[in-house]
């Protein structure tokens, strides 16, 4: 287990409506969707006890009763979590702005989705992150997208440069896992205004803030979508204990 300064504060994003996962989050949240009848939002808090973070907020909106009643607390996981509901979409980083005097006392906001099965080391993201003297460090996988055609390249004006036949194309994507310093905060929105966290860093970085991204070869999957979340499922029963290291 490790073992971060108490100054770490998790905040999770847990208030959408999981559109994409209806029917299921019709009656309930898609953080309390289960895998192996594990709810993914335990599996995230375990995550975070084991990594030595210490203190949750849980944002919430849809369903809230339903999370904060399977949640409570958070002591059965040596937790302490506590609630800030919004009564409108605030987007990503309104629900962060929503408790700015809570996190007055951390040096160090990891904000993250409530419903993403991942392996990432989360200590190791939020010491990179302070290694770096960080504003923002945006935890990143990498993706490799086949494409099943043959892709033209050309100039400007239109002129053929060469063909290339069905490439795979590499990129690296947001995990929904963030880490933030202190001054980060300082950029944020109201807390009554619709505000995104890519907005949020997009601001860090136009006003020169240090903003970086972390790599670690992991395994992750947002379960937006029906057919994630049965691969989600697929994978956490056959590598369980990669996920909760605590069992």
């Amino acid at each position: 287990m490790s073992t971060l300064s108490p100054k770490v504060h998790a905040v999770i994003l847990a208030g959408g409506e999981g559109t994409r996962l209806k029917p299921y989050t019709t009656v309930v949240p898609k953080p309390l969707m289960p895998v192996n009848n594990i709810p993914i939002l335990e599996v995230v808090l375990r995550q975070l006890a084991f990594a030595g973070i210490g203190r949750v907020t849980i944002a919430t909106g849809y369903l809230a009763n339903l999370i904060e009643a399977f949640v409570g607390n958070g002591s059965r996981w040596n937790l302490e979590v506590d609630y800030s509901m919004e009564d409108k979409p605030l987007g990503t980083a309104g629900p962060i702005a929503l408790i700015k005097d809570r996190l007055a006392s951390c040096d160090v906001v990891l904000a993250l989705n409530g419903d993403i099965l991942t392996t990432l080391n989360y200590s190791t993201a939020i010491d990179f992150h302070r290694q770096k003297r960080a504003a923002a460090t945006i935890c990143v996988n990498r993706r490799d997208q086949f494409v099943d055609f043959g892709v033209i390249h050309t100039d400007s004006s239109g002129r053929f440069e060469r063909y290339e036949e069905k490439p795979t194309l590499h990129y690296e994507v947001s995990m929904g896992i963030n880490v933030f310093s202190s001054q980060a905060l300082e950029y944020l929105k109201p807390a009554t205004e619709f505000d995104n966290i890519p907005d949020l860093i997009t601001r860090l970085h136009d006003s020169s803030e240090r903003v970086f991204a972390f790599r670690e070869p992991c395994y992750w999957l947002d379960i937006g979508r029906v057919d994630d979340y049965t691969e989600a499922c697929r994978v956490f029963d056959d590598r369980q204990s990669e996920f909760l290291p605590d069992s």
